[in-house]
């Protein structure tokens, strides 16, 4: 399958990040995922491979303050953040100022 310019540069930038960090038990990586409809965040532990908190829905704000929520509830207060190659403006920038203001710090 062929992608479209802007979504081959999307995945170009993504590899580009992911190939600098990396999520830990202590400090998951919060990896934010954008479609045409919803938006969705995920915390993960890279060393294990396991997803430890999610959330989606088609408000940004509402999704950071739930995963932060989440993230909270299993005592993790710092996360690495992965914007997933999107810029950082609109719906990916409102998920992470929302899910600062509900406590995760990055």
């Amino acid at each position: 399958m062929k992608l479209n310019q802007k979504q081959a540069k999307r995945e170009r930038n993504h590899k580009k990040i992911r190939s600098q960090i990396s999520g830990t038990a202590t400090l998951p990586r919060l990896a934010v995922f954008k479609s045409n409809t919803a938006i969705s965040a995920q915390l993960i532990d890279d060393e294990r491979g396991a997803t430890l908190a999610h959330a989606r829905g088609k408000d940004a704000e509402k999704v950071g303050a739930e995963v932060a929520k989440a993230a909270i509830g299993k005592s993790i207060e710092a996360v690495v953040f992965d914007r997933g190659g999107y810029i950082y403006t609109g719906k990916v920038r409102a998920l992470a100022d929302a899910a600062r203001k509900a406590g995760l710090k990055f």
